[in-house]
């Protein structure tokens, strides 16, 4: 079942965009915290979101800029001014569709499954972890943190996979160890240490602070 975030400040064609779309068996979230729609989407983490260019505080324009930092995600921009600029605009940002208001509800459907079709049939969705607002991001094996990517390794990457997987949970050394086994990687207590160390100091340098805990002799804790 698809996740589709609606990001719409009209409140009664929000929610009649809901009605139609959970209609058709899709999980629908309207955005309500127009002040950090980044937030509400990656705690949602959509496979779609329906964005209308303006908006309060933000435009879409912005938000879409802030997604694409960190999600490939389809965007479709919804907007009563449908003018060529805007239009442009709004593919320019990384958009992948427009659609202009006032617009007919199966028109949108039919758009939105032919988008989830083409993006989602042939390719596995990618996921996204977040955590004090560092995205990780699974398709590429990253970690975006207030603009800045950084790249990590194999090691560190499945580290970091594994504690926010766990988020507020103490994951031990073993469990960990196991993860990297996985990767074909030589891991002892030793290895282990040098990689979480390392990490710990490539998330401080980005300003990520205290970002992994040590519980002594039980192992490492994201929360």
């Amino acid at each position: 079942m698809y996740r589709i975030l609606i990001v719409e400040d009209d409140m009664a064609i929000a929610s009649a965009m809901e009605q139609q779309m959970s209609a058709w068996g899709l999980t629908v979230k309207c955005a309500g915290n127009f002040q950090n729609i980044l937030l509400e989407f990656t705690e949602f983490a959509p496979q779609l979101v329906l964005l209308d260019i303006s908006l309060p505080f933000f435009n879409g324009y912005h938000w879409c800029s802030e997604i694409r930092r960190i999600s490939k995600v389809p965007i479709v921009f919804l907007s009563s001014a449908s003018d060529n600029m805007n239009i442009v605009m709004a593919m320019n940002m990384g958009g992948d569709d427009f659609i202009p208001k006032p617009f007919d509800f199966s028109v949108l459907l039919a758009k939105v499954q032919a988008i989830l079709r083409r993006t989602y049939d042939f390719g596995q969705e990618s996921a996204m972890l977040s955590h004090r607002e560092a995205f990780l991001n699974t398709a590429d094996a990253s970690l975006v943190y207030q603009g800045q990517k950084l790249d990590l390794t194999r090691n560190e990457y499945r580290i970091l996979l594994t504690l926010m997987e766990q988020k507020g949970k103490v994951v031990s050394r073993e469990t960990l160890m196991q993860r990297l086994w996985e990767t074909d990687s030589f891991v002892d207590e030793n290895t282990l240490t040098v990689n979480v160390t390392r990490l710990r100091k490539k998330l401080e340098s980005a300003g990520l602070t205290d970002f992994i805990t040590t519980k002594k002799g039980m192992g490492y804790l994201i929360q």
